[in-house]
């Protein structure tokens, strides 16, 4: 059990900022900081500078600190990233690359060479890039992920990788080792890749330069996180089997509990490894959130979701994409978004754009269906989406099915649980997380809504069908659905 007295921190690596949040261990929220980032795109590529992701978290968790009572002890931290982004350092622990995003496409090539291997990724992973930048930078490098770099200004020397970071860069979780037969037909040069872990494993302690540049205390534990989209799911509280938390941010993640692996042939559907080795099915679509930002740069988004209500449902019907790619519910790498008929104005713009991210929320819940994952426990929505109340009831008429939004949605705090988790060592993680996890509402799907959506749902399953990117037995599971209790299993 861990002490209410103490707080803990929780780091998240985001794609727009970097946040940090200071809990107790029921809940209590004692201080939060942001600071903003930004990225290079070019069509598939993404890019961001690693030093700006340290720089960020100095002044978001002196923010968060700053608020916290006097001689507060901090328990610990741990730090989740963007899932599948990398980039090559020296053996200092100093980057000689930029960051591939998590959705960054220019390795293609090198991902087909890891598939004829007979290992499962797909195009944006992190294995792919890794094979990229040795062919960009040469070997005697280190491959290191998101977390793990600041994990190294935190404690003073490069960390073990988490197993949750490490899944996307071929790690295989069923023998929890990488899987060396396959890497050295690849051609992966020895050193490459780091040691792997559990999350929840002690990693080191704050040391006395990162303290003062944090204003993190020196010596408290580190712990080895997870991905942001686990992190969203602790944060959520759905770590019992048929639960699933879909964390709507700048894209979509969709992550649920299972007491088994759900097998899905394509890859399109992964299963992370919970700490306790249980398992964490789910998938990242890359509609999002920042179809929003990319169309509506200067928008206040909670007057257009006003001007939006108007609008149910839109006359257009939109995939929205901001990048080309797409990885969940299906896989397609020439995917790219499109609105189909004419808008109106701005409002409806919006509205079809909002409605697309519900529309394919829930293709990617038909497709889970299709697979027989498990769906019968509660829905939890979080995220920044889910600081939107207007798209949170939105979402939830389209999905026909209630769920829940907790008081806090950030991903940190996921990563808040799980250092506490780590640190005790005594409870499981599900009891640790709900006793953090605060539900703010339950959204109650509205029947005429969920009717009304149905059509331009079966109309965008088709237009996915129609240009080859849905396979034809998931677009046809999903019309048979079109009218039924999509919260059974």
């Amino acid at each position: 059990m861990t002490d209410e007295h103490e707080g803990w921190l929780g780091i998240d690596l985001g794609t727009q900022s970097v946040r940090v949040l200071l809990v107790t261990a029921d809940g209590t929220v004692l201080g939060s900081g942001s600071a903003a980032l930004a990225g290079r795109r070019e069509g598939v590529r993404h890019e961001q500078d690693p030093e700006r992701w340290w720089e960020a978290l100095c002044t978001a968790s002196r923010t968060a600190l700053g608020s916290a009572p006097p001689g507060l002890p901090i328990g610990g931290l741990a730090v989740c990233g963007t899932s599948g982004t990398v980039l090559l350092t020296d053996g200092s622990g100093r980057p000689v690359s930029p960051a591939l995003m998590y959705d960054d496409g220019r390795a293609a090539a090198e991902a087909a060479r890891a598939r004829d291997a007979g290992l499962a990724v797909q195009d944006t992973w992190a294995l792919p890039k890794a094979l990229w930048l040795v062919g960009e930078y040469g070997p005697g490098l280190r491959l290191v992920h998101q977390p793990d770099l600041i994990v190294t200004r935190l404690t003073g020397e490069p960390p073990q990788a988490d197993s949750s970071h490490a899944l996307k860069t071929g790690y295989d979780l069923h023998r929890e080792a990488w899987p060396e037969a396959a890497l050295a037909q690849l051609g992966v040069p020895e050193r490459l890749l780091p040691d792997v872990v559990r999350p929840g494993t002690r990693l080191g302690e704050v040391g006395a330069q990162a303290a003062d540049a944090t204003g993190i205390p020196a010596g408290t534990p580190v712990l080895a996180g997870m991905t942001d989209g686990c992190a969203a799911q602790i944060a959520s509280g759905a770590l019992r089997p048929g639960s699933w938390n879909s964390v709507l941010g700048t894209t979509l993640v969709l992550k649920g509990a299972a007491r088994d692996p759900v097998r899905d042939p394509s890859g399109v559907v992964y299963n992370h490894r919970a700490p306790d080795g249980t398992w964490l099915p789910g998938g990242a679509s890359s509609v999002g959130a920042g179809a929003l930002a990319a169309h509506f740069p200067e928008a206040d988004p909670a007057a257009m979701d006003e001007r939006a209500a108007a609008f149910e449902p839109s006359r257009a019907i939109a995939y929205p994409l901001v990048s080309p790619g797409e990885r969940f519910p299906f896989r397609a790498p020439e995917a790219t978004g499109f609105v189909l008929g004419d808008t109106g104005d701005d409002a409806e713009l919006w509205a079809a754009l909002l409605q697309g991210v519900g529309f394919a929320e829930r293709l990617c819940l038909d497709y889970l269906h299709h697979l027989g994952a498990p769906l019968d426990g509660p829905l939890t929505f979080t995220g920044g989406g889910a600081r939107s109340p207007y798209w949170n009831q939105l979402r939830a008429d389209i999905l026909g099915r209630p769920a829940r939004v907790p008081e806090q949605t950030e991903p940190a705090l996921g990563m808040a649980a799980l250092a506490a988790y780590g640190v005790s060592g005594a409870e499981a993680l599900a009891a640790v997380a709900e006793r953090m996890v605060r539900v703010r509402t339950v959204l109650e799907p509205r029947a005429d809504r969920t009717a009304a959506f149905a059509d331009p749902y079966a109309h965008l399953v088709d237009a996915l069908e129609q240009r080859g990117w849905l396979p034809a037995p998931v677009a046809e599971h999903a019309r048979t659905r079109l009218h039924l209790d999509t919260g059974k299993s």
